[in-house]
């Protein structure tokens, strides 16, 4: 491969095609050499400039060409994958809204003989949550009295969730969660990990504002009478919200790697403590390259190596964070999935990951899902649910026309 080869602006998939050929033979620095970042930056396939990255990260080569002026460790940083996809939900702002006129609707629908199940699936899945906390104002000022009051004196069962549900802000949801996972009859660990595991830095501050509010506790102080050992520890690590962001150190990248894998061979506590404020402190970008260094090290995947070693709700954690770095919604459509197979349909998991990442990922929650499982979500919930409830999952989920 020649450096006239690269003397145009573009660079075609093909071309990277050929790169990534000479990262497969161990010629990485060559690639360096005649590769610039306005050249990378105008590759079209994400999966081939995915593949780049890990090449980029992942490669042994001289610091001269880590830190040369072709190719930064800033721009090697922008590369990773999870800023290259699309990320959407499936409940979008409705057009031409208008709260007052759904809040009638509803009060129709809450207040006559019977109530009309299907207006509050019809209005509730179909407006984003900012437009359904404009319809409880309205709701409020038209008829005196809180709509997710009449909501609970009204329905039942597991569809009073589902509508409860979606009346409340993200933050206030997720608070609501954590406070019936913390306070119930048995600790919900697994609604704790699904939380804290997945949530930024900004939605877990949101989130603890909401706690305090609602219930006139401190998350962090409840977690820790509620939970115990290195479980413990590492969610109120992660409910400090104190991740680092946007920053990543390829020179680091070895060292912390080397710290888990030790941590995954001696296994004592403050081994255990070390991976735990590895996971929940690094930034995405950082433990992306550090798994690739372990992978380099152990010539193990990192989950293989935390199934092996740990047990209990503390590897169930340490599993969730790393599958939260590598991607979220494939961590979702995991425990979706394992919801409905292996729990006999969980509802509470499967309520509170429909509503809480609606207009986050679902879409593309659902896309891993079909691609992982064979199977579509939506398919999966119309064998499981039925009634009502099932209308309004499916309302929630969406589907494609060949997902009915």
């Amino acid at each position: 491969m020649e450096q006239r080869q690269f003397s145009e602006m573009t660079l075609s998939n093909k071309t990277a095609e050929k790169l990534l050929f000479l990262a497969n033979h161990k010629q990485e620095s060559r690639a360096y050499k005649v590769l610039s970042e306005e050249q990378l930056d105008r590759i079209e396939s994400p999966k081939i400039k995915n593949e780049m990255y890990k090449m980029l990260t992942a490669a042994v080569l001289p610091d001269s060409a880590m830190q040369g002026d072709i190719i930064t460790r800033d721009y090697i940083q922008k590369m990773a994958p999870h800023s290259t996809t699309e990320i959407q939900g499936t409940i979008f702002p409705a057009p031409n809204f208008n709260p007052i006129m759904d809040a009638q609707l509803l009060g129709g629908a809450l207040q006559g003989i019977s109530c009309e199940k299907d207006v509050l699936i019809d209005i509730l899945t179909q407006r984003c949550n900012s437009q359904r906390l404009m319809i409880a104002e309205a709701y409020r000022d038209m008829y005196g009295r809180d709509l997710i009051t009449d909501l609970k004196e009204n329905l039942s069962h597991h569809f009073k969730e589902v509508m409860v549900g979606l009346m409340y802000p993200p933050a206030s949801y997720d608070a609501h969660e954590l406070w019936h996972a913390l306070k119930g009859a048995d600790t919900e660990e697994k609604c704790l990990i699904d939380i804290l595991a997945s949530r930024s830095n900004m939605e877990i501050f949101q989130m603890k504002e909401a706690y305090l509010m609602q219930y006139n506790n401190d998350l962090q102080q409840d977690i820790d009478s509620e939970t115990s050992g290195h479980f413990r520890d590492t969610l109120m690590n992660l409910a400090q919200g104190t991740r680092m962001e946007g920053y990543a150190d390829p020179s680091t990248a070895a060292q912390d790697a080397m710290i888990l894998w030790e941590a995954c061979q001696q296994k004592t506590g403050e081994h255990k403590n070390m991976l735990q404020m590895i996971l929940c402190n690094k930034s995405y970008q950082q433990l992306w390259m550090v798994f690739q260094e372990f992978q380099n090290i152990s010539g193990q995947d990192i989950v293989d190596a935390i199934n092996e070693c740990y047990d209990g709700y503390f590897h169930e954690l340490l599993v969730a964070i790393v599958l939260c770095v590598r991607d979220k919604p494939s961590y979702f459509a995991y425990r979706l999935h394992n919801a409905i197979h292996d729990f006999g349909f969980h509802n509470k998991t499967v309520i509170r990951i429909l509503i809480a990442r609606s207009e986050i990922d679902l879409m593309n929650i659902r896309q891993r899902y079909k691609e992982r499982y064979g199977k579509s979500l939506f398919h999966d919930i119309k064998h499981f649910a039925s009634g009502h409830y099932e209308s309004a999952l499916l309302a929630i989920c969406a589907g494609d026309a060949e997902d009915y």
